[in-house]
């Protein structure tokens, strides 16, 4: 599609390609090869089962707290679809899908078992390591945008971070960062409806997130966040955007910086915010119902079998795979073993007094005791 066609748009007019039933918008047809769509397909199959197989293993204690993605895999998908290899991913927490079609799932699922090294793997695919404050990554992607422009390199920073986030000052002061230093940034807030237990229309009074770009001086427009090829057509064009910035394309309305874009992806997170929370006691269940009926996972494959790319003998060999791929990835997470003293190296660059004092007490304890008697199970 044309980039001017997706982002020369009013901020409130959630872009859609693919119907809930599979169907193509007229005139639209993706360029990606059929091997890419069904690869597509496929890797969203791989984020709902390793999100399953996350919360089983968190309730049977081998995992800690965990945020499950359900429902969310169009809105990743289609993000990390549209970036090159060399490409920066700074996200939230949520947004498992990134590293997962970037072939990490084992040393992923390792950061989730407690090993921080799991964390140090995903810089070696230009992957972030995940964040767990709230909006405090943005300003370290604003940032990096600037860093690529005084290397004049032609990386592009995807940023990702929840509506809830969209409160917090971090964000906006990123935000504004990128639009004043005009930086290769796209960002993406990802509108699950629901922070925690704090419904959307409780976190802002203006009608969209996107359109509060326009303070920062850059476009900022709405997507179906359930359409994968529409997050994707989106995210593309915006990537582009960022890249090699059109300027026919800035919006002098809105303000001066071309090159970055924040995109509101409209969708919904079926499950709990996280394994600790019970999202029965704020939402009704009629509502994650009627969101299901959106689905991006169903969709694709609707599309994929009426264009003759998808059948039953693939979709089994699709499953056998994803099957096979988390399993291999529990297996290399729970393979790996961590020194207890190795949680006090990463807290500060130059070890405080006060950190040094925890890993002695620590060292004392392993000494006298043995790591036998402290890691028993009561």
């Amino acid at each position: 599609m044309d980039a001017a066609d997706l982002l020369d748009r009013p901020h409130d007019d959630p872009l859609t390609l693919l119907s809930t039933d599979g169907e193509l918008r007229e005139g639209y047809e993706p360029d990606l090869a059929d091997e890419e769509l069904v690869s597509l397909y496929a890797d969203m199959r791989l984020y709902r089962r390793f999100d399953e197989r996350a919360v089983s293993l968190q309730r049977q204690g081998r995992l800690g707290t965990y945020p499950p993605l359900a429902g969310q895999e169009g809105a990743q998908v289609g993000t990390t679809y549209a970036l090159a290899p060399s490409d920066w991913i700074v996200y939230q927490y949520r947004e498992h899908g990134a590293p997962l079609t970037r072939g990490l799932a084992g040393p992923y699922l390792q950061y989730w078992m407690g090993h921080e090294a799991g964390n140090a793997a995903l810089a070696d695919a230009n992957v972030f390591p995940l964040n767990i404050s709230i909006g405090s990554q943005v300003p370290h992607a604003a940032g990096l945008g600037m860093a690529i422009d005084y290397r004049e390199d032609d990386a592009v920073i995807c940023c990702q971070f929840g509506d809830g986030a969209a409160s917090e000052g971090d964000v906006h002061e990123g935000m504004n960062f990128a639009g004043v230093f005009d930086t290769p940034t796209v960002f993406v807030c990802n509108n699950n409806q629901w922070a925690i237990s704090v419904p959307r229309e409780r976190q802002t009074a203006s009608t969209t997130i996107a359109q509060k770009a326009t303070a920062y001086g850059f476009r900022g427009l709405q997507v179906d966040g359930m359409d994968p090829l529409a997050v994707y057509e989106t995210t593309r064009a915006a990537v582009e955007q960022a890249r090699e910035p059109d300027p026919a394309l800035a919006d002098d309305a809105v303000g001066r910086a071309v090159r970055p874009t924040l995109l509101e992806t409209i969708t919904y997170r079926y499950g709990a915010h996280t394994t600790a929370d019970d999202p029965s006691a704020y939402r009704e269940e009629a509502e994650v119902e009627a969101w299901k009926e959106r689905d991006p996972i169903d969709r694709m494959e609707a599309f994929l079998r009426r264009t003759g790319r998808l059948d039953d003998d693939r979709i089994a060999a699709i499953e056998d795979h994803v099957e096979e791929r988390v399993a291999d990835a529990i297996e290399t997470a729970e393979a790996a073993s961590a020194d207890p003293a190795s949680m006090f190296e990463y807290v500060y660059e130059q070890q405080t007094e006060r950190v040094a004092e925890g890993q002695a007490e620590l060292a004392s304890l392993r000494e006298r005791h043995g790591d036998d008697v402290l890691t028993r199970e009561e």
